[in-house]
């Protein structure tokens, strides 16, 4: 693929974001997309095949640069708890920093949508409940501690508090910042938390 036709691809997706943004509950039409470009409805579809191609473009960017980031903090952070913390800031801020984009991901721009298009969103949001969980499995075998709850709803736990700050930022129009209060929230939220595993009892 050219890089040309690489940046129509970009400025499309853009144009895409910044109209999610600006119109709050709006119907996204191809017609006011190729207005709000300046392509004509016929080039929009020589990028991109439909609509929903456009927002899984959306999707792909939100994948890669969360998960892409999410790999650097495993790397980097030995703790636990540092690491859940980390990724859920991750998330929280990538959220502040692209609103129309976040409207994908609360769902409420794919009212009317491809199911595909819902599903994607499930699957994203499935694969960082995973990740959190898997994080929580491994703090047993490396730092002896497991959560006092069951492992699936210790991991739901934290990312609900993360997904009900995302909600609460659309339902605003973008006024109420996914990070507000963060900071305090945390410590709280996870105090308690852990408890000694069964491997520290026997050391």
């Amino acid at each position: 693929m050219s890089s040309e036709k690489i940046n129509r691809r970009q400025q499309i997706l853009q144009a895409l974001a910044h109209m999610l943004e600006a119109s709050p509950g709006a119907r996204i039409t191809t017609a006011a997309l190729a207005k709000e470009v300046g392509f004509s409805e016929a080039a929009l579809y020589r990028h991109f095949p439909s609509k929903s191609k456009m927002f899984e473009g959306l999707i792909e960017f939100i994948e890669e640069t969360i998960f892409s980031r999410i790999k650097i903090i495993l790397q980097d952070e030995p703790s636990a708890l540092a690491r859940c913390q980390k990724i859920l800031h991750l998330l929280l801020a990538f959220c502040e920093r692209n609103p129309g984009i976040t409207r994908l991901l609360t769902g409420d721009a794919l009212t009317g949508e491809t199911e595909r298009l819902h599903s994607r969103i499930l699957q994203l949001f499935d694969r960082l409940e995973t990740q959190l969980k898997q994080i929580l499995r491994e703090a047993e075998l490396r730092e002896q501690l497991r959560p006092a709850i069951p492992l699936t709803a210790a991991a739901n736990l934290l990312l609900a508090s993360a997904e009900g700050r995302i909600v609460q930022y659309v339902r605003s129009g973008f006024k109420r910042k996914p990070t507000e209060h963060w900071a305090e929230q945390w410590p709280v939220l996870v105090a308690g938390f852990f408890r000694e595993s069964a491997l520290a009892a026997q050391n």
